[in-house]
Order: C-alpha cells, then sequence, then structure tokens
C-alpha cells in the first residue's frame, strides 16, 4: 500500500467516558471517576437493562452496559438511577456547542450523542499540535463540565476512531498514523474488536481462515469482494488503515441502512403479540426511510430468544425485486421470514433494518405493484400528520393491544425515560 498517495489529515476522534453514568453522577454531586453508579432503564424492573455503568463500577463489580438490573449486587456504595435522557442529551448538546470554540462547525462531526470527530487541520498556530489541541479539550470539558473523555488522533476518520478505541480509552489521548498500522493495528483478534466488524461478519472471515486484522489485510482483495461485495473492498482498505470519507459523510459508504432493535419489555410467546410488535417496527423503520428520502431492497429480521430458552435466535435478509420503504411491504417480507425461521420460542428482542438503498425517487412502477404510487404517498401523508401532531397521534391498531409497544415507548426519549 502507497501511503504517500493516502490523505494525511488531522482528525481527532473523542468520546465521553460513561457519558450517561457521569452525567448522573456529577448531576449528584459525585466525582464520575471514582463513584460506583449505574444507569438503567427502569430502577421498577429487575430485568432492566443497565445503560451506563461508571469507571469504578466496571472495575471493582464487573457490572458493564448490556447487563440486568438484577445482577447488580446489593452493596450500599453502589447507586443506582433512571436514565434521565432530556439531561443527557442536553449535556451532549452544551459539549458540542464548546467544541464550537476549536473548529469551524463544518469540521465538526456529531457521530453519537457520546462520540465526536473533528477535523483540525489548519489550527495549529491557534492551539498547537493535535496532541495539544486534544489535551486541552480534555481539560476545558472537565473543568467546565466535570465530566472525563478520552480523544484519539489519525490521519483519517478510521484511524482515529480505531486509536480511540484501542489505545486513548487507556490512556487519554494518543496519537496513530499510517507507520503504526502494522504493529498496532494487524495483530488485533478477535476481529470484532475493529470498528464495522460485527459477529456475524467476524464469524464469515473466521471460516475462510482470517482472525487478525493483518490476515485481512494480506487477503486477495478480489476474493473478498466475491464474498461480501463493496464491503469487501471496505474490509480490505479498513485493514491497511485507508479510509477517504469526508467529515459529515457517513463513514462507511455503502453501508446506510435503516433499522431498529427492541429489547421487549418482557418475554413474548405468542405469535400473535409478535407480529404485532413486528408490524410496529417495521412501519417505524419505513418512517425512518421516507424521512431520508430513501427506499431499500434488503430487509433483514432477527429474533432474539429468551435466557429461557438459553438464549440465542436468528437473523436473516432477504432482497426484493423493487426499492420499498412502504410499510406492509416490508412487513411481509419480515412474516416470510418469521416463518421460515421461527419455531415457536420465547422471543425477547426484535431486530428489523433496511439497506441496500437508494433515493427513493428511483423506484420504478412495474405491472406487478401498480398501487405502489398510492401506498408510497399514503406513507408520506402519515409521516406528515405524525411530524405535526406527535408521533403517537396517528398509530395502528396493534398498538392498543396488549402486544403493542408502540404506545409505550411514544413517551420515552431515546428508547429510555425523559
Amino acid at each position: 500500500m502507497n501511503y504517500d498517495e493516502m490523505p494525511k489529515r488531522t482528525i481527532l476522534c473523542m468520546d465521553m467516558k460513561s457519558f450517561y453514568a457521569s452525567c448522573a453522577a456529577v448531576r449528584l454531586g459525585l466525582n464520575p471517576l471514582t463513584c460506583h453508579l449505574a444507569v438503567v432503564g427502569d430502577t421498577e424492573r429487575q430485568g432492566s437493562v443497565v445503560l451506563a455503568a461508571s469507571p469504578r463500577l466496571k472495575a471493582d463489580f464487573g457490572i458493564r452496559t448490556g447487563n440486568r438490573l438484577f445482577e447488580i449486587p446489593k452493596n450500599k456504595n453502589i447507586i443506582v438511577v433512571n436514565a434521565q435522557m432530556a439531561y443527557f442529551l442536553e449535556r451532549s448538546m452544551e459539549i458540542t456547542k464548546m467544541l464550537h470554540r476549536y473548529v469551524p462547525p463544518e469540521s465538526i462531526h456529531t457521530y453519537s450523542v457520546d462520540e465526536s470527530f473533528l477535523q483540525a487541520d489548519g489550527t495549529e498556530r491557534l492551539w498547537g499540535s493535535a496532541q495539544e489541541l486534544a489535551e486541552r479539550i480534555r481539560r476545558d470539558i472537565w473543568r467546565e463540565f466535570g465530566l472525563p473523555c478520552a480523544i484519539g488522533i489519525g490521519p483519517n476518520m478510521l484511524m482515529s476512531k480505531l486509536c480511540l478505541d484501542l489505545e486513548a480509552k487507556k490512556k487519554g489521548v494518543a496519537q496513530w498514523g499510517y507507520e503504526d498500522v502494522e504493529k498496532k493495528l494487524w495483530p488485533l483478534s478477535p476481529l470484532s474488536q475493529m470498528w464495522g466488524i460485527g459477529s456475524r461478519v467476524e464469524r464469515t472471515l473466521n471460516r475462510m481462515g482470517i482472525v487478525t486484522v493483518g490476515d485481512l489485510a494480506h487477503y486477495p482483495l478480489e476474493l473478498l469482494e466475491k464474498k461480501f461485495g463493496i464491503m469487501g473492498n471496505q474490509l480490505y482498505h479498513h485493514a491497511w488503515g485507508i479510509d477517504l470519507s469526508e467529515i459529515g459523510a457517513p463513514i462507511m459508504q455503502g453501508q446506510v441502512s435503516y433499522g431498529k432493535s427492541q429489547i421487549l419489555l418482557r418475554d413474548y410467546t405468542d405469535i400473535t403479540e409478535i407480529k404485532h410488535v413486528i408490524l410496529e417496527m417495521c412501519e417505524e423503520v419505513a418512517r425512518r426511510a421516507r424521512r431520508a428520502r430513501k427506499a431499500g431492497r434488503t430487509i433483514s429480521f432477527g429474533l432474539g430468544y429468551s435466557k429461557d430458552e438459553g438464549g440465542g435466535g436468528f437473523h436473516r435478509s432477504k432482497s426484493i425485486d423493487q426499492p420499498s420503504n412502504i410499510t406492509m411491504e416490508l412487513y411481509e417480507v419480515c412474516l416470510e421470514l418469521l416463518q421460515t425461521f421461527y419455531r415457536g420460542e420465547t422471543v425477547r428482542k426484535i431486530s428489523i433494518a433496511l439497506s441496500n438503498v437508494c433515493e427513493d425517487t428511483e423506484t420504478q412502477l412495474t405491472l406487478f405493484s401498480l398501487d405502489h404510487p398510492k401506498k408510497r404517498k399514503i406513507g408520506y401523508v402519515m409521516d406528515d400528520i405524525r411530524q405535526k401532531y406527535g408521533s403517537n397521534s396517528l398509530l395502528r391498531a396493534v398498538s392498543y393491544t396488549k402486544g403493542g409497544t408502540a404506545l409505550y415507548r411514544s413517551r420515552l426519549l431515546g428508547g429510555h425515560k425523559a
């Protein structure tokens, strides 16, 4: 790989350490780095998920995001609080606003509520080196908000993110260049530790004999493209630390999708109730795609089973001939996958995604779907009504049944208590 031809920008990737837990600790007048605090979805439900754990709670009691409330030890030093999403989001926006001191707004990409990218090219005369700027930002956030953060620095967004996840989160600030790829990135294993590689892709790569990022970097590109399509090209170049994406653009071109995943409030055993939730979620996924004026050809559907079933589940995808963002078309595909792969297990999690997307205007009329334009138009009209009068102003009848969750979730913020 000829790195001389690759962009060498100054990208900072900033992550707020245990953001929800840190915000809750500060609000209670506690030091987020020394207290034992967990944020859960609902303190009244023992099965509620731990949304964030303070660093000391992780280190001393092994409690992490994803644990359940009943798994937290009964200890007088441990504080458990409900999510306060409105407060967390307000802190996040204030921190983003503060970042405008260091770089122009167009050089900031808010990746999530607790993670942002900054492009700092040309700021050396104001703030010094990238390391000095990162240290300054960390100090200012700690002084003004009492919140800890870590910052990775790299020549592109991918490298700054990898630097953050693999080194800066341990040290506070770290910087990687292309010269670090072979020494610091290639030994990485398991592959799921690599940004952009999930467990399913990892299993596929492992079956191909690829167990480290170095293996991936030296695997024939044409075979990766044959196996994964455009994603194979990205996997190969990411293994070499190459990323040409721009601040503000999707991090992984071609990987845009619209999805929703929901951990159910209780175990579901009734197939009718499961279908009700699936329909609600298809409505939400379709609405997200319509909001972006996109449609997609590939519908992915997954079920996660209850711990009473020993966990497990399945995740399958199916591509349709014409791109769609019509709720009932997505629902029909999900039902087909449900009928094919579901064997009556107790369900606790449902996930649905629409990918392989294109502009909605690219959808074509076929002889077999003459009513497609009418259904499409109805979807947008429903979206307009919800936009004007609120998300629960127009719900499907299934949302008022015992199995429906949309009515309850419409009162939440970010999926949790406001």
